[in-house]
């Protein structure tokens, strides 16, 4: 085991191997202190980042922090990993591919740059660099790394930002459902997907409200697709049963005793994407997979130890799970990130910060990514927070947030975005919803000649039977 040391202000600091190195230089965040992991100071954590820096890449290549021999995620990093793509910047170390990827992400090429090397780095790699990046290098380089998926919609195209219309509610029930899909059609969300939270799991549940979904989408034509998010295996049986499934959704972890926590395992998962391309219900591309990460998930399923039984910090753990994510070639990834509360992120300074690093590391790997941008009630943060992210996410190219009515979700009970906050992010950074559903409203006559919503009532819309009759 390697032993770093690097002097601050005349005092020595060490760090016994890679994991310790890792998780002493993340961002001060409530996770790390729970599990034991984080820098004492600000001068433990500055002296980290500092030794963190001069570790070359190469040695994360075989100086691995969860062990190869009982964890199948880093199989799958280590087996899938693309020496030719990664030779560009075999020779850096962390500090170095900061810099590269800031000078990749200034030039005119930059997304060709930035895509060629994606297969070369590994979720350790990206996690090593964001720790000693600040937000606006964040920003830049997440900016620069264009990322596209399709399926009735194309998700992360440059000058988009596509939404999740999430139409959840405390009882499945379908007049509810259907109103609050109505206001977020009526207010222009909708086009990454429109994915309800049942209430229950069963799959007798999650067939009707995706023959529901599916029934709204048809008689208006919508171009969209749509997502009952249940466990894996209900929405396979469903699959074989003739349900109308567009995307197969699962929660997913970066270890492989998290993800056994959630009941799956990385050949189940493609199995499920094969199932879901099976059904070619795709009209401009066949990604189907729809997959759910969020820092601390791990811990909360004390399954966060890596080589040595020494645990490894929470955001580095977050990026393995996009290992994960890559592999299925997924429509849509979002972290849900300060939807597990306090305990992993305390207040609205640390959920900022982790929002921006989820998106980094996402899109850095190759991965369409969202950020669910949230917090629960009992956080040290508000709404001031998530205008924040929002803004800071709009302007770093994110593919896609999550909207709920009013900001609120009434059944999951946590705080989220509203429509309305969609709006004012569009309207301020001149973006647009993915092309196929800006035309589907402007066929509607929703959108003006420049492109902006229509003031339109329920009533006076063509989408008002959704709420009538039912």
């Amino acid at each position: 085991m390697t032993t770093y040391t690097q002097q601050v202000s005349g005092t020595t600091y060490q760090f016994d191997g890679l994991v310790e190195l890792m998780a002493k230089a993340t961002p001060l965040r409530s996770g790390d202190e729970l599990a034991g992991c984080a820098a004492h100071s600000d001068a433990g954590r500055a002296a980290a980042q500092w030794a963190l820096a001069d570790v070359s890449l190469e040695t994360f290549l075989h100086d691995l922090l969860v062990p190869y021999e009982t964890d199948e995620v880093t199989r799958l990093i280590v087996d899938s990993h693309d020496r030719i793509a990664f030779g560009q910047i075999s020779h850096l170390t962390v500090g170095g591919l900061r810099d590269w990827l800031l000078d990749a992400a200034a030039r005119e090429d930059s997304v060709t740059t930035l895509r060629s090397v994606a297969a070369g780095l590994t979720p350790e790699m990206v996690a090593a660099v964001s720790k000693i990046m600040r937000n606006q290098d964040l920003i830049s380089v997440a900016r620069a790394a264009e990322v596209t998926s399709a399926f009735r919609t194309t998700v992360g195209l440059p000058g988009t930002l596509a939404t999740r219309l999430q139409p959840n509610h405390p009882t499945d029930d379908p007049r509810g459902i259907a109103a609050a899909t109505l206001d977020g059609l009526l207010l222009g969300s909708g086009d990454a997907v429109i994915g309800i939270n049942p209430a229950t799991d069963s799959p007798h549940a999650t067939s009707d409200l995706l023959y529901l979904l599916d029934e709204v989408r048809q008689r208006f034509e919508i171009p969209t697709q749509s997502c009952v998010l249940s466990h894996v295996t209900t929405t396979m049986e469903l699959i074989d049963k003739g349900a109308p499934v567009d995307l197969v959704f699962q929660s997913v972890a970066g270890t492989e005793g998290a993800n056994s926590g959630f009941g799956v395992h990385v050949s189940l998962l493609r199995e499920a994407n094969e199932a879901g391309r099976s059904l070619h219900r795709g009209t401009v591309g066949n990604n189907v997979m729809y997959l759910e990460t969020g820092q601390g998930s791990a811990l909360s399923a004390g399954a966060h130890l890596g080589v040595g039984g020494k645990p490894v910090d929470q955001q580095t753990l977050e990026a393995r799970a996009y290992a994960v994510c890559r592999d299925l070639e997924p429509l849509l990834v979002n972290t849900v990130v300060g939807f597990i509360g306090p305990e992993y992120l305390y207040d609205g300074k640390q959920i900022v910060r982790a929002g921006l690093e989820d998106h980094f590391c996402g899109k850095l790997l190759g991965l369409p990514m969202g950020v669910d941008v949230c917090y629960t009630n009992h956080a040290e943060a508000d709404q001031d927070d998530m205008d924040t992210l929002l803004t800071l996410l709009g302007t770093a190219g994110v593919a896609f947030v999550i909207a709920v009515p009013g900001a609120d979700d009434v059944m999951l009970g946590y705080q989220s975005l509203s429509f309305h906050d969609v709006l004012y992010v569009r309207q301020v950074l001149g973006l647009k919803p993915a092309p196929e559903f800006a035309a589907w409203l402007d066929r509607l006559g929703m959108v003006d000649t420049s492109g902006r919503l229509r003031d339109i009532d329920a009533a006076g819309s063509p989408l008002r039977e959704l709420t009538v009759g039912r």
